[in-house]
């Protein structure tokens, strides 16, 4: 019987860590006007269970008002935690948050955890990268997106994605951080290559993004598609 009670507890030291890590910790993100938003992260698990630095400086971005959000169409593209989207509802926007299956659960905590400071509205929806978007249509106003590139074999299916949603005035906003490190030069070229064959896209400058929460290798760059010409 000792012997049992060795392995419950053998058992029991693991659990408990899967336990502790799961339970998150929560990261603050003030505000401008009001309380700040409260998200929890999860320790456990992939690239989506933490807020990165790009979806910080991207929801502060927002809060500039350099984009108008009140009442606007918002859609979330890996939205991960839901940090830049929960900041675009606040800000009077009627936004979907969007990700994989596995990661719904963490954005409904968060949307419960900050619905009192909405102004305008906030649901999570299961949307995978390169599948039907049907549901999602008409297109909507703005699509945001914070360190989405970060496999070669999502590029393809992110990109169709993009032109799927996007109608003549959408506005993409895509906010990354310049990584040095292996693939990843590479992969962000040739991102921006495919991109530009059917997109138009500027660079905002340091000096229209938040004074505090902003840095020389975190871009935001404003995305549109490329207009069409028909016959002459």
């Amino acid at each position: 019987s000792s012997r049992r009670a060795e392995r419950r507890e053998d058992e029991e030291g693991p659990r408990r860590l899967r336990a502790a890590a799961m339970a998150g910790f929560v990261r603050e993100l003030e505000r401008r006007d009001g309380p700040a938003l409260r998200l929890e992260q999860r320790a456990a698990g992939g690239v989506g269970c933490v807020v990165w630095d790009a979806a910080l400086v991207l929801a502060k971005f927002l809060e500039t008002g350099a984009c108008p959000l009140a009442r606007r169409h918002v859609l979330e593209l890996g939205a991960g935690t839901g940090a830049v989207g929960i900041m675009a509802a606040t800000l009077g926007a009627n936004v979907t948050v969007t990700d994989l299956e596995e990661l719904q659960e963490l954005l409904m905590v968060n949307i419960e955890n900050n619905k009192h400071l909405v102004t305008g509205s906030v649901r999570a929806k299961v949307l995978k990268w390169g599948e039907d978007v049907t549901e999602f249509q008409p297109p909507p106003d703005y699509i945001l997106m914070a360190d989405c590139i970060y496999y070669e074999e999502s590029l393809e299916p992110l990109l169709k994605t993009l032109k799927d949603l996007t109608g003549p005035d959408t506005c993409v906003l895509c906010c990354y951080e310049q990584r040095t490190m292996g693939k990843n030069p590479e992969i962000e070229r040739k991102y921006f290559e495919l991109l530009q064959r059917d997109f138009e896209l500027e660079k905002i400058p340091l000096d229209r993004q938040d004074e505090e929460y902003r840095s020389e290798d975190i871009h935001i760059l404003n995305i549109h598609r490329k207009q069409t010409v028909g016959p002459q």
